[in-house]
């Protein structure tokens, strides 16, 4: 193992998340710093000691430089600051970098936050428009392709090769809702079936209205710092960052090398080597789940399952309680709430949460490792961090 490893260096000392889903008159500004006033209420430090901060870009605000324009409104003014830009999986990337930027010296308390208000902050069209115009500028934002047709083409394809059913797909929604029943302050929780899926609507097949995230508002944070800066203050159970790993294998989705293997089996198994652990030691999973076929392909290249069995390995009800690994047991980005960029936070939040036993009646007993999975960009982006406990070390 390199002597530059990230693998245990830095530890999570504060969690924070927003009030989620319809939050009218709230801006992104506003979600992001009331999550980040939690997440350093919950380590026990003042603002003024944060000397670094990391965000990624809000849809409903203006600001290019959001995590500048975060710092001048919560009154700091940090050492070190950048707004981050890899879609969907930038919230790993935020740890991932944040951890590096501590172990290379440029900050000592680094916080992680951003929000977002998709819901209340723009129009459905403006929502759509911005999403369209995300795609590439010559090929494909002309001809009007959205996110979820490309999300849609590899569950075409994975349907095809693999033998994967809409009821398989339909599952993975069931099995969210189920978990945010469980959780305070959830988006959606009334009980969804399998037929409730399949007759929601068509969005873009093979997608019905219940096999896509949620449109939401809401913002989260998180406080970074040395293992031995934490061993400083006193706090009583920091978590880890293990190991952290990234893949970029594309921009275009018809350049996409493989429509049903991604980037996620390459950043995956960094993670996984910087940790030292494999997908069968992890108790706890937060899986980027922007549509239902994205989990079962997620499920099968961070490697708790065979390629082509993801949507067997999900009906048989590994994803969940008593299975192989419980996933998204906040209701993820189906369920819980989906702001955009920060959407993929929220799995940090959970999984943190779960690793400090804080998770009440949804906690997952034992649960000492903690895998989180962000990717984008019709999986062009891929980011994977490794978490754990002290025990695990």
């Amino acid at each position: 193992m390199s002597e530059t490893t990230l693998r245990g260096k830095v530890a999570v000392i504060g969690i924070g998340i927003s009030p989620v889903g319809k939050v009218p008159g709230r801006s992104p500004l506003w979600l992001a710093a009331d999550a980040s006033k939690k997440a350093l209420a919950d380590a026990g430090l003042e603002k003024s000691v944060v000397d670094g901060v990391l965000s990624c870009h809000a849809f409903a605000s203006p600001f290019h430089r959001f995590s500048v324009a975060l710092s001048e409104y919560f009154g700091i003014q940090p050492t070190f600051s950048n707004t981050l830009q890899v879609s969907g999986a930038t919230a790993a990337t935020m740890f991932n970098i944040g951890a590096a930027a501590i172990q290379g010296g440029l900050a000592k308390v680094i916080l992680l936050t951003a929000g977002d208000s998709l819901m209340t902050g723009l129009t459905p069209e403006m929502a759509l428009r911005s999403m369209t115009e995300s795609r590439d500028q010559q090929y494909e934002m002309p001809y009007g392709i959205p996110v979820a047709n490309t999300f849609a083409m590899t569950a075409h394809r994975h349907m095809r090769e693999f033998g994967t059913t809409a009821e398989q797909l339909a599952e993975v929604a069931v099995v969210s809702r189920r978990h945010a029943s469980r959780t305070p302050g959830a988006q959606q929780t009334a009980p969804i079936t399998i037929d409730d899926v399949l007759n929601s609507g068509w969005v873009t097949t093979p997608y019905h209205k219940l096999d896509c995230s949620l449109i939401s508002d809401g913002g989260a944070a998180f406080i970074l710092t040395s293992a031995e800066h934490a061993k400083e203050l006193g706090i009583v159970n920091p978590i880890y960052i293990l190991g952290g790993g990234e893949c970029y294998t594309h921009e275009h989705i018809f350049l996409m090398p493989s429509l049903t293997s991604t980037g996620a089996v390459m950043s995956s198994r960094n993670a996984y080597a910087m940790a030292g652990y494999g997908p069968k030691d992890m108790h706890i999973a937060g899986i980027y789940d922007c549509f239902t076929g994205t989990v079962i392909m997620m499920l099968e290249d961070l490697g708790f399952c065979p390629k082509g069995e993801g949507g067997r390995f999900v009906a048989d009800g590994h994803m969940t309680y008593g299975g192989q690994i419980p996933s998204n047991t906040h209701g993820g980005l189906l369920s819980f709430a989906h702001p955009g960029m920060p959407g993929s936070l929220f799995h940090f939040y959970e999984v943190i949460a779960q690793l400090r036993g804080q998770c009440g009646e949804r906690q997952v007993a034992g649960a000492q490792l903690g895998l989180v999975h962000s990717l984008g960009a019709g999986y062009a982006t891929n980011a994977t961090t490794v978490l754990g406990t002290e025990n695990v070390l």
